[in-house]
């Protein structure tokens, strides 16, 4: 086990924090603490202390920025991100009109992550324009608005927003009024999109590492007949060499295999530290982390194409244990096994978890009782399960565990 977390260390490198860098907490990761049970992890945890100095951990990777509070892959995100003390900051990647790279979660989300639908010159651009719902016939509201709507000038002037739409809205300003109560608009009045150069230059300069998603494009590709997927990502590590960023510094990640394959053939001082993201519960029929045989392909096949990383969503890599704990799963038991370091998404994106955390909880609901219990998933990844990092919302939290625990 010991040469295991090692050789996992290696792979992530130390923590970037700077000498006499602190970050900034916030009250948050404390009242976690406050809502643990009695027991050797909140004494632990409890002994770290407020007053001591808390410094940026690899561990700790934002996931968008800060969305818990700030609108996800914004300037405003990233520099919230980069003062709780994340050491590795993501940014989704998507292409625009005139095929620039851009931050956006979704290469079609802009209706319910920016302000376009209130913008009539550019909402009449979107793919689909903004349909209300309709409660006699039951249909609900929608729009469809993408960043390869737009040309880079166009999706810069847009404002972001908390991720959120109604659908059961009939009018466009209630569509977009719908962030969920347990978030906030209280930092959303600024939101400013960046290109991906931008989060580049911007990350560069805070002294953090990157981890770039290239998103599945949600339109036919070669777009306009020429633009292919290959295309599309080497330009992603083109702009990290561009930019003078060192491969060692960089974790493109994709949920697409063949991305990670590409990398691994046409640039493989990147493709070596690309990560794959892990869907398969929602895009294979039958797939169960409990059953290897519903894995396709495997843990071992996947080392001996190269991957080296696997990121897969938190409930997939542990199940409840004996006498109500929590421990590691199959799948996370056997990916070790195969010498795959692993990354897990996504902490604080789960609303209140009094009724059991929802999808990234799932396998652990009956034995989830409240809040807490985000602290008790993140020492079982950490000390069993042997994660080199989770994404978080809020990465405060991360931040404040890996301090204490000493995780780099």
């Amino acid at each position: 086990m010991r040469a295991f977390m090692i050789g996992l260390g290696l792979l992530l490198g130390p923590g970037p924090g700077l000498a006499g860098e602190a970050a900034q907490l916030g009250p948050r990761p404390f009242y976690l603490v406050d809502q643990l049970k009695p027991g050797p992890l909140k004494d632990t945890l409890a002994a770290c202390g407020i007053d001591r100095t808390y410094t940026p951990r690899a561990f700790s990777i934002s996931h968008r920025g800060a969305p818990l509070m700030f609108p996800e892959h914004t300037r405003e995100g990233v520099l919230a991100a980069d003062r709780m003390g994340a050491g590795i900051i993501e940014c989704d990647v998507a292409f625009t009109k005139d095929r620039q790279l851009v931050c956006r979660h979704s290469q079609c989300d802009l209706h319910t992550t920016t302000d376009i639908l209130a913008r009539p010159e550019l909402a009449a651009k979107c793919t689909q324009g903004f349909t209300p719902a309709d409660p006699a016939t039951g249909r609900r509201a929608s729009a469809k608005c993408c960043t390869s709507d737009l040309t880079l000038d166009e999706f810069k002037s847009l404002n972001g927003k908390m991720d959120a739409a109604d659908p059961d809205a009939t009018s466009v300003t209630a569509y977009m009024n719908a962030t969920p109560r347990w978030r906030t608009d209280l930092y959303a009045g600024t939101g400013t999109l960046m290109s991906h150069k931008e989060y580049i230059a911007l990350v560069k300069g805070l002294g953090r590492k990157f981890t770039p998603e290239l998103k599945a494009p949600q339109v036919p590709m070669p777009f306009d007949g020429t633009y292919t997927q290959d295309m599309y990502a080497q330009q992603l590590i083109d702009e990290y060499r561009q930019a003078g960023i060192p491969a060692s510094d960089v974790y493109p990640q994709s949920f697409q295999l063949r991305d990670i394959l590409y990398w691994l053939e046409k640039d493989p001082d990147f493709g070596r530290q690309a990560i794959f993201l892990d869907d398969r519960d929602e895009t294979a029929k039958g797939f169960d982390p409990e059953k290897p045989a519903t894995w396709q392909p495997g843990m071992t096949e996947l080392a001996q194409k190269g991957v080296k990383i696997l990121a897969p969503p938190l409930w997939m890599l542990v199940r409840p244990g004996p006498d109500g704990t929590i421990e590691p799963s199959t799948y996370a038991r056997e990916a070790k096994k195969a010498g795959l370091g692993l990354i897990a998404w996504s902490l604080e994106r789960s609303g209140p978890l009094k009724g059991g955390g929802g999808y990234y909880y799932q396998s652990i609901k009956p034995v989830v009782t409240g809040d807490g219990d985000i602290l008790r998933l993140l020492d079982v990844l950490h000390g069993q399960v042997g994660v080199l990092g989770v994404f978080s919302d809020w990465p405060a939290t991360t931040t404040f565990y890996a301090n204490c625990v000493g995780a780099p």
